[in-house]
């Protein structure tokens, strides 16, 4: 500010005529505190995902992602992922323990304010970290916002009154559901509500890491203090390194992959000397399960950056494919394969212990749209191999939409293709994931362990096809 002007008495006339308004300076901010700056891109992504329906990844990307993000050390970016993960895990009792200590609703198109109560709550109730910071950083994000400046005060009686009576708001609303009402329906009328509750409660815990090994899973087990699974997969008991640093990660003997992901490619058996094609492949897990049993793989991506990631994976790995750029609806094949896999894009509601944003993205009529692209990429597949050959469509969505009534469907209007049932007793340990039509059906509430693993897995629908 100019020292000559400082001391000049305010010019209410100009003002009051109408022919200039003068606005007040806007506050100087003080510095922000240690950890302000990770909180603050904590509320504004959260924005994102729950107001503007903007998935998660993208925005926690290290190069493309949110520049708040992008600007913080990765100590804070942990943080920042942290908080996300249980605020959106967690969101519909964080908002039901905020909405229990106010005496009225916040004010309408208040969402700014809502966010840093979630992030606030969500820190104190379900994270390690001192109740004071959480509530010092709050207070400071409203003050720091003209919008919510006026509700400092309201920021800090709340909060406060969370870190004094944590354990009987934490009981108040553990009857709450975890998820959004719409999704829950949909269980519900699926799974009937005992189901529908228990898949609730097990998506909030974080996943487990798989991993899908070359050969040995007994051994690897051992080495990487695992346990084998019903997949045939390894299972790492709690792990919070850096994958690459594990034995045999740089010489290419397993990647990293959800048990029930690791189903679909299964599902073949011996692939020996088959030309089998891998549609909407990348980044490639199920590809090198392909090529692991013997097939000559074409792998299909209509994404060239996507399909050169899958080729670094394989690289790695020490395997080989053909790559071919092509929408997949329209991929029409010089010769029929012999094999087909599908693992069609979806709502992906099966991955919400790792992608805990999906539900407050997607909505009924996303499940719809995608559910009809499924049809129409399967009744294609279904001409891209040869007759006697063998489709199987997989996704991991836990929406009959997008799997049961989808294959039924498909299989009532078309003489083209038959249902091969999957048989129970080839799974042992799985049988509860085979449908009575013989197809898979995985919940992440299946897969109990004890001994310090992780249980579940995602959710996964497969079924296998062979053309008449």
């Amino acid at each position: 500010m100019n020292s000559d002007n400082k001391n000049k008495p305010f010019n209410k006339s100009r003002s009051q005529s109408g022919n200039r308004s003068i606005k007040p300076r806007p506050q100087e901010s003080a510095p922000s505190k240690p950890g302000f700056a990770a909180r603050a891109a904590a509320a504004k992504i959260l924005g994102a995902v729950i107001d503007r329906k903007t998935p998660l990844d993208g925005m926690l990307d290290a190069e493309g992602g949110n520049p708040a993000y992008k600007a913080l050390g990765e100590s804070d970016r942990a943080l920042v992922r942290a908080i996300l993960n249980s605020a959106l895990r967690h969101l519909p009792r964080i908002e039901a323990a905020i909405a229990s200590l106010l005496d009225s609703p916040l004010p309408e198109g208040a969402r700014a304010l809502h966010h840093v109560l979630v992030v606030g709550a969500a820190q104190m109730l379900y994270l390690d970290v001192p109740d004071h910071s959480a509530v010092d950083i709050a207070v400071e994000q409203a003050n720091q916002d003209p919008r919510n400046r006026r509700f400092a005060k309201l920021v800090n009686a709340i909060l406060r009154r969370i870190g004094r009576e944590k354990q009987a708001i934490l009981d108040q609303v553990a009857a709450v559901p975890a998820m959004p009402a719409w999704f829950l329906s949909r269980l519900e009328k699926s799974y009937g509500t005992e189901e529908a509750l228990k898949i609730s409660e097990t998506q909030l815990e974080p996943a487990a890491i798989d991993v899908t090994v070359k050969s040995d899973p007994e051994g690897w087990a051992k080495r990487l203090n695992g346990m084998v699974l019903p997949t045939g997969g390894v299972r790492l008991a709690a792990f919070d390194g850096a994958i690459p640093s594990l034995d045999g990660f740089s010489d290419g003997e397993w990647w990293v992959q959800d048990a029930a992901a690791s189903i679909p490619a299964k599902l073949f058996g011996s692939l020996a000397g088959k030309r089998v094609v891998d549609l909407c492949a990348a980044p490639g897990g199920k590809t090198a399960q392909l090529i692991l049993a013997g097939a000559e793989v074409t792998a299909l991506d209509q994404s060239a950056n996507r399909l050169k990631r899958l080729s670094t994976n394989l690289e790695r790995l020490g395997m080989t494919a053909e790559t071919v750029v092509a929408d997949m609806a329209k991929f029409q094949p010089d010769e029929l394969f012999d094999a087909a896999l599908l693992d069609a894009p979806c709502s992906s509601t099966g991955t919400t212990r790792r992608h805990p944003d999906v539900l407050w993205t997607k909505g009924p009529e996303d499940i719809a749209k995608l559910a009809g692209l499924q049809e129409r990429l399967l009744r294609h597949a279904l001409t891209l191999v040869k007759p006697g050959g063998y489709v199987v469509f997989s996704n991991c969505s836990l929406d009959p939409e997008e799997g049961e009534d989808l294959v039924a469907r498909v299989l009532a209007e078309t003489d083209l293709a038959e249902r091969v049932p999957i048989k129970p007793e080839e799974w042992p340990g799985l049988e509860a994931a085979i449908s009575p039509l013989g197809a898979f059906r995985t919940t992440p509430d299946m897969l109990p362990l004890s001994d310090g693993y992780a249980s579940g897995l995602d959710g996964f629908y497969a079924a296998v096809l062979r053309r008449r």
